[in-house]
């Protein structure tokens, strides 16, 4: 299929072949008829790209002061590969389409193939012949529904949302600020709900259109006299509320909309506009200044938008998608008309020259609509890259390709190596996939894990995707006869690691779970001078915040941050201290998210050691993140966030590195090395299964707030 997109660092956009979405759970297929570029928000950013490097460091100084911090922490190369993905990436552009189904995820409800949708969402509805969309982004509409103006989905229910949020009644006056597509979609609803409207803008045309079509007043901003014809209008009252949708740098709209706002008025912000206004406006006449929050409530909702979990009905009236819902009914029902937005019509082969007249503004232009060959077949198969490659010894299918795999596992897949060669790549977006394969020399990507995981040409299976789906494809993968590498954590919980132990003990391929930390050069510095016999040990994680809401926290996506980041420690320890853990302790600060990521794990392992990580996330980020102290016959080592290494015997002395070294580098060298030449696993199952297992004891102990046994 064909989707648009553009590169960040060179600003160069392309309509170029790229593989299917995938199907996921909660999604559903759409092939679309029409999408709607959104001229502000996309201009802005095809603009940015398309800047040089100096314009995008000075409009960005945020991101610049988070380089320099990266750079501090972790060295040139780690951030300059951070910074040259976000480059090279292929960004989809677009958000709002309409199209019919064509397939539907084995949990969707509601939907059924050759049904007519209309889409909404940045990453989902993009400008492509095929887009997966969550089924709560995501209406049907009538049969006999015109998709062209369906496709104005996202922006009617970011223009309904915002009008919500004004509460207006009938007979009420609002003006709107900035007469874009959003403040003209604004004004044709508020119109129809008999609400005298105001447009305001500085561009001529845009006013004139208003006038012409759903604004009962339109004025110039600069045009002179315009607060007193408002006044006028609301016989010295001022306006009962001000919605701005404009796109500016200016605090002009938010002191204007005080200005002709009346007393205890309401200013909506839809727009992206600065809110720095002056306080007189505001203070004397008691103004409520709110923002409206895109489509509607579920935005930015991980429950709602990617689990499909909806807010029930008596409580939260209009959602996001219950919003769409009637945007759509008030178009097809004729009861708003929104023919006069659509200005120009191009092809989809042609989308660029559309970004072209959006930029050099040559002509006026409103709504710009995207039209896609609805007669076009397309069949899911792997996308050629690099052909006629021959085997080697390690021949690599890599599934999924997120920011740690693009930062520290394909970078050293790249280089060249003797009998290892890069045979196929899936991820969840085709985009994705397309560019992964080109920089590191794949010779296909698809979209279909079966297909890779049942090529005879992949020998070994790279798993980097979301944790919930580990379990599944490293069980499929040994099914399939494959040595394995799979990003930490193994699985999510005791019935899922018994899965894998079963089918691993039927097999003789490698598995490697990426514990890069014992790989680290000062790791391995330290252990030299461990001895054959019991040590105490005390690792510190100054882990951080993350919020609540994000899919790690979540338990059935992330596991949480003991499965899905506290292995690592214990992994170390089982390695530090050569043994294995018999029993575990676990105690945790009061949590009202019941997160337990501030907690103190105790081990006890069976040669006599005992380790305690104590695992924080409510201290400062200046703090270095990590400190590993040995102890043991009169020795003590100290290793602080794998750049400087002290030991302490008769004297001290210090071991310390330029950059910080965690080992990703050396584990995947000893990795391929050690699948190519078949020799003893880095890692034993063992350890693996013990690691995993320990989480979940410790999972247990903070339940039931007892030492629990790891048998």
């Amino acid at each position: 299929m064909k989707q648009l997109t553009q590169q960040l660092g060179s600003g160069e956009m392309h309509v170029q072949e790229v593989p299917i979405p995938q199907i996921n759970e909660g999604m559903v297929l759409v092939k679309n008829h029409f999408s709607i570029i959104s001229s502000g928000t996309e201009s802005s950013t095809v603009k940015a790209a398309r800047s040089n490097l100096l314009q995008k460091i000075s409009e960005r100084p945020e991101q610049v002061k988070q380089v320099i911090d990266s750079v501090t922490k972790l060295g040139i190369v780690q951030t300059y590969r951070a910074v040259q993905k976000k480059l090279d990436a292929y960004s989809p552009l677009g958000y709002s389409s309409a199209g019919e189904v064509i397939g539907i995820g084995p949990d969707v409800k509601g939907f059924k193939i050759g049904d007519k949708v209309a889409c909404a969402g940045a990453t989902y509805a993009n400008h492509a012949e095929i887009v997966s969309v969550p089924s709560n982004l995501c209406v049907r509409v009538s049969d006999s529904a015109d998709l062209l103006k369906a496709s104005y989905n996202t922006l009617g229910a970011i223009s309904l949302q915002g009008i919500r949020q004004a509460d207006l009644k009938l007979g009420e006056v609002c003006a709107v600020i900035g007469l874009g597509l959003l403040g003209q979609l604004t004004g044709i609803m508020l119109n129809a709900n008999g609400v005298t409207t105001i447009g305001i803008d500085l561009t001529e045309d845009l006013v004139l259109k208003a006038k012409q079509n759903s604004f009962d007043y339109g004025w110039v901003r600069n045009e002179p006299g315009i607060l007193d014809a408002i006044l006028a209008i609301t016989h010295g009252m001022g306006v009962d509320a001000v919605i701005i949708t404009a796109a500016s740098q200016s605090l002009d709209p938010v002191n204007f909309a005080g200005q002709i706002s009346r007393t205890k008025g309401k200013v909506i912000i839809v727009g992206a506009v600065p809110t720095g206004f002056n306080r007189e406006f505001y203070y004397k006449k008691e103004l409520e200044l709110k923002m409206s929050c895109s489509y509607g409530p579920g935005r930015y909702d991980l429950n709602y938008e990617e689990k499909g979990l909806d807010y029930p009905f008596g409580y939260v009236r209009w959602t996001e998608n219950r919003n769409m819902q009637a945007f759509q009914q008030l178009v097809h029902s004729n009861k708003i008309n929104i023919n006069y937005l659509t200005s120009h019509v191009f092809d989809f082969d042609k989308a660029p020259d559309a970004y072209d007249l959006i930029l050099s503004k040559k002509e006026p232009y409103l709504g710009i609509v995207l039209k896609y060959d609805t007669n076009k077949t397309h069949v899911r198969k792997p996308m050629v890259i690099t052909d006629n490659q021959a085997e080697k010894s390690v021949n690599i299918g890599f599934i999924g390709a997120g920011n740690y795999a693009q930062s520290h596992l394909l970078p050293n897949l790249a280089k060249k190596r003797e009998g290892v060669l890069n045979v196929g790549i899936v991820t969840n977006t085709g985009t994705t996939s397309k560019r992964i394969a080109e920089k590191y020399n794949f010779s296909y990507c698809t979209d279909d894990v079966e297909q890779l995981l049942h090529d005879g040409r992949v020998n070994s299976v790279f798993i980097a995707t979301r944790h919930d789906s580990h379990a599944k494809f490293v069980i499929d993968a040994l099914k399939c006869n494959k040595n394995i590498f799979v990003e930490k954590p193994l699985c999510l919980n005791e019935a899922e690691l018994e899965s894998i132990r079963e089918a691993f003990s039927s097999t003789n391929k490698y598995l490697m779970v990426g514990y890069n930390r014992r790989f680290s050069p000062l790791s391995i510095e330290l252990k030299k001078h461990i001895l054959d016999m019991p040590l105490s040990a005390s690792y510190r994680i100054n882990s951080g915040n993350i919020p609540s809401n994000s899919w790690i926290q979540d338990i059935k996506m992330g596991g949480g941050r003991i499965v899905g980041e506290v292995c690592h420690f214990i992994d170390y320890l089982i390695w530090i201290t050569n043994s294995l853990p018999k029993n575990a302790y676990a105690i945790s600060m009061p949590d009202p998210d019941g997160n337990n990521d501030t907690l103190s794990i105790t081990l006890a392992f069976k040669n006599g050691s005992v380790g305690v990580i104590n695992y924080f996330s409510n201290g400062s980020k200046a703090m270095p993140k990590e400190s590993i102290e040995i102890f043991q016959n009169g020795t003590s080592m100290i290793l602080s966030d794998f750049l400087q290494l002290d030991m302490f015997k008769k004297t001290k002395s210090r071991k310390k590195l330029m950059n910080q070294d965690k080992g990703q580098k050396n584990m995947m060298e000893q990795l391929l090395e050690t699948m190519a030449k078949g020799t003893k696993p880095l890692i034993s199952f063992e350890e693996i299964y013990y690691s995993t297992l320990t989480t979940f004891k410790i999972l247990e102990s903070l339940k039931i707030g007892q030492i629990v046994n790891i048998a």
